[in-house]
């Protein structure tokens, strides 16, 4: 319970008047209030009715002396402080005072600083014991919500259908889920911990990446990816992992909340399966279709109307998108089903891109645009990649650029090294790209359609097959883009472990091109 000056009581007990009427006067000034009593039974009564904080009492008095009060004012409640007066000020009566409980005493006759001294001690003394009490309280109330919280947690995480795991720095397990343990087929191991994270999973891909996030020697702490891997039983997980860290930015450990991604993986796996199947069945019978139509306008010799001619174009181009489609999906079901980018070769990037841009040059020549390759003047070093992959990148990327940019636009190619990484940009001074379309460019079949684009032929897997190449061979890909203005797509490819081949030794099959 909180006290102020405005509520502590004092109570000033002795017989002669003077001297109560005047230590009335000086503590009311100092903003106490004040109960008087000329005797010592009298003080009691009054101290059965009141709370009272502090007690002046006099020792000698008629009655009950004043030591005789001091004993009953401390049986009944202890906490009371006693300052005695007495006119006997000899260091045997402080004493025997001090030794009965007395808080201290003051001599008759007192000047009032002298009493006010002493009154202000004991009130500093009665609001630190006060402070101190609602601290303890509060410690107490702090550790009931701590023991609270921490079984709210613990059941929140043992509730949670996902695996939850945490380690420490070296990678030693300090908490797991139930779901953890049977996602893994280990619910025999109890919810047993301190054991290291490759007891529990036996994938090193996974192992080597807790180790790497729980020390924060990732390169990309913010940005860090999901982690699939399999288990013996043919079940597919993906682990997503993030760092924990301390109140000093320290490493503690990691947190893994593991998925079972099984069905996804089973029907994306039957999805691949059936759009490869159609695809193949339809893309013979389109490319006779085709054949057939491009034959008989062949033949046409000017016989037929322009109607028909016109007619027979357009079922001539149809198809011709069709079978293009066709071929898209085929190839993005082998890069889903991860049948590319197995055979890794040197590439020289530089000689790819000039072979890319001079077979494209002919379509852009044909709208009046005008193709720019810029390389640096030292010839690229190698890159260990899939030439295919990277052929079909590019590819994409650069007549992506050429289709919407106006007549008479530019594109401009640049390659250069930047750190450990090969950077290719490709730019344009086109129609650009809504900023609000941008995180959707890479996805399946989505196109931009405008008053600009609405003639543009495509498929929409061109940017998700160069995405898909590109997550295969470690590269990554961003954009920049502004209606009107034009887009710049930056392709990073990783070859610093390459790259330091090759400058002497011949047998790496790397080097400089």
């Amino acid at each position: 319970m909180k006290k102020n000056q405005d509520t502590i009581h004092v109570l000033v007990v002795d017989d002669e008047e003077g001297i109560r009427a005047g230590a009335e006067r000086i503590l009311i000034r100092m903003g106490l209030k004040v109960i008087t009593a000329e005797r010592g039974d009298k003080a009691l009564d009054i101290l059965d009715r009141e709370e009272v904080s502090i007690v002046l009492l006099d020792l000698k008095m008629p009655g009950l002396d004043g030591m005789q009060v001091l004993m009953r004012i401390k049986e009944k409640n202890p906490d009371i402080l006693v300052i005695v007066i007495t006119g006997y000020a000899t260091v045997e009566t402080a004493i025997e005072a001090m030794k009965q409980g007395a808080y201290d005493f003051i001599a008759k006759p007192f000047e009032p600083e002298h009493l006010r001294i002493i009154v202000n001690r004991a009130l500093d003394k009665i609001r630190l014991t006060i402070e101190a009490k609602l601290l303890e309280l509060e410690r107490k109330r702090t550790l009931a919500d701590l023991g609270t919280e921490k079984s709210r947690i613990r059941t929140i995480i043992e509730s949670l259908p996902n695996g939850i795991v945490v380690t420490n720095s070296t990678g030693q397990v300090a908490l797991m889920n139930p779901a953890f343990l049977k996602l893994l087929g280990m619910e025999s191991c109890a919810n047993s911990t301190d054991e290291h994270i490759e007891h529990y999973v036996k994938d090193e891909g996974f192992c080597s990446l807790v180790m790497r996030i729980s020390q924060c020697s990732y390169d990309e702490a913010g940005n860090i990816p999901a982690y699939e891997f399999s288990t013996d039983e043919e079940k597919f997980l993906m682990a997503r992992i993030r760092p924990v860290v301390g109140d000093e930015n320290e490493c503690l450990g990691a947190v893994i909340s593991l998925e079972d991604i099984t069905a996804l993986k089973m029907l994306d796996r039957l999805k691949s399966e059936f759009v490869a199947k159609v695809s193949h069945e339809l893309r013979s019978p389109l490319s006779t279709i085709h054949e057939q139509l491009a034959s008989v306008l062949n033949d046409m010799a000017g016989g037929e109307s322009d109607d028909e001619r016109q007619l027979l174009s357009r079922a001539k181009e149809k198809t011709s998108g069709l079978i293009s489609l066709i071929g898209d999906l085929l190839d993005l079901s082998r890069i889903e089903a991860g049948m590319v980018c197995n055979e890794l070769k040197p590439v020289c990037v530089d000689t790819l891109l000039k072979n890319i841009v001079d077979f494209l040059g002919t379509r852009a020549k044909g709208k009046q645009q005008s193709i720019i390759l810029n390389l640096p003047e030292t010839a690229l070093p190698s890159a260990q990649s899939d030439p295919l992959a990277l052929e079909s990148i590019f590819g994409n990327l650069i007549a992506n650029a050429i289709n919407y940019t106006q007549e008479g636009g530019e594109i401009i190619v640049t390659a250069f090294i930047e750190g450990e990484n090969l950077v290719v940009e490709i730019k344009d001074n086109g129609f650009g790209i809504d900023p609000k379309y941008i995180d959707k460019i890479f996805d399946k079949f989505f196109r931009i359609k405008n008053e600009k684009t609405r003639f543009i032929t495509g498929t929409g897997l061109g940017l998700p097959i160069v995405k898909g190449l590109l997550d295969d061979i470690g590269g990554s890909i961003s954009v920049e883009s502004l209606p009107d203005i034009g887009s710049a797509f930056k392709v990073l490819l990783p070859f610093g472990e390459y790259r330091n081949r090759g400058s002497g030794v011949g047998d790496q099959g790397s080097g400089v091109c």
